[in-house]
């Protein structure tokens, strides 16, 4: 049996049960969101509701719904899926005005209504497989909403939340009656705050909310989430055509290390000497690939924080447009050696006022960029400078 359909059974046999036994729970003079009085925030959680429409999910015997309608003067629509809990909450309450009360699916029910200012649902959202209540929702609230949920976070058991969504098994329990399974998605709140997010929602707070007994496990979560503004439409992209585009720009690094010693420089196998440094991966910072590359030509260890930027280096080669962006690392761990399978090892300090001859060009071009009174002949560069770096 499905997850949701071995909840609408149970929520239908404890409808039964409770219609069997003529009980119907009293209106609260407060909005609580756990089953412990006095507990969590009140129907302020909502904001003003005053005659506002707001729908209350997995209603139940309807007395949440009365309460807002009452009390705060909301309109209200109770949706319940299990026509024996729908049934209680219209023998009991039909005739309070400001509410109504719906026997429906809630997915589908949204599908068809007309947006909600704001909605909430008391231990029952849980019941519903996320990924299709919360587009529903999404859908079924105005730009702007308030979507508060209150969920199980830990059981009588002490057993915590799931980091996967999935439905895991959970009891019902009612005075001497044989408990009723349930499947539950008892999620961790990152979970559900990755969920909201990718569902047209902005997390708000998430409150964690133990049972007042200090000796009993259950913990409640409380999730103010609010309803996003449409997105407009992305405007479309494409390429000239399906064949690959030509090469014509490089981007790389190089970095600046200055010890007692002087300027570090390593030999490259066709004989230039120059910093450390290379091209910048996909998806990478520079600040990231200096670090990588240093950590890869010469086996020092630095931190993104102690790479500061100097600027970028714009020259053309042979129709290739070369960006080089410049650095100087402020602090490292570990000598210089050469590593295997690197172009360029042998690593030196040359002092700044005997640097060798034969420099490769982009080092050179930062290494002037740096100290322009270096004597260094080079082809020119367009740079523009970041900030200071020391």
């Amino acid at each position: 049996m499905l997850a949701e359909d071995t909840n609408t059974r149970a929520w239908q046999v404890y409808g039964q049960r409770q219609l069997a036994r003529g009980y119907t729970p009293p209106v609260p003079d407060r909005l609580g969101w756990t089953p412990w009085d006095g507990v969590g925030p009140g129907a302020e959680a909502l904001g003003d509701v005053t005659g506002r429409r707001v729908l209350d999910i997995g209603s139940g015997a309807g007395h949440h719904a009365v309460h807002l309608a009452k009390a705060h003067g909301a309109r209200v629509t109770g949706i319940e899926l299990s026509p024996t809990q729908h049934e209680r909450a219209v023998l009991a309450h039909a005739d309070v005005d400001g509410v109504e009360f719906v026997q429906a699916d809630v997915t589908e029910y949204l599908a068809g209504a007309e947006p909600y200012d704001a909605a909430y649902a008391i231990g029952t959202l849980a019941f519903i497989d996320p990924h299709r209540s919360l587009p529903a929702l999404r859908d079924g609230l105005r730009p702007g909403a308030p979507l508060i949920l209150s969920l199980l976070h830990t059981d009588l058991h002490g057993r915590g939340p799931s980091t996967e969504v999935a439905p895991r098994e959970q009891m019902i329990l009612l005075r001497d009656d044989p408990p009723l399974p349930t499947q539950m998605w008892v999620l961790a709140p990152q979970l559900w705050e990755d969920l909201l997010t990718e569902y047209g929602f902005r997390v708000e707070t998430i409150d964690l909310l133990p049972h007042p007994d200090e000796s009993a496990t259950v913990i409640q979560q409380v999730i103010r989430a609010r309803r996003l503004p449409d997105r407009p439409s992305c405007v479309t992209s494409r390429p000239h055509s399906a064949q690959a585009p030509v090469a014509h720009a490089a981007v790389g690094v190089g970095a600046i290390l200055l010890s007692e010693q002087g300027i570090l420089l390593g030999r490259h196998r066709l004989g230039t000497l120059e910093l450390p440094g290379g091209s910048v991966e996909a998806g990478e910072s520079f600040e990231d690939a200096v670090v990588r590359e240093l950590a890869e030509e010469t086996g020092l260890v630095a931190r993104t924080e102690d790479v500061g930027l100097l600027g970028t280096l714009v020259d053309h080669v042979a129709g290739v447009l070369r960006v080089t962006v410049g650095a100087v690392v402020r602090t490292w761990q570990g000598q210089p050696t050469t590593q295997p399978d690197e172009s360029v090892g042998d690593w030196e300090w040359y002092p700044l006022g005997r640097l060798p001859d034969g420099l490769f060009v982009c080092s050179a071009q930062i290494l002037t960029a740096w100290r322009p009174d270096l004597p260094i002949h080079h082809p020119s560069a367009y740079f523009t400078a970041f900030a200071a770096a020391t």
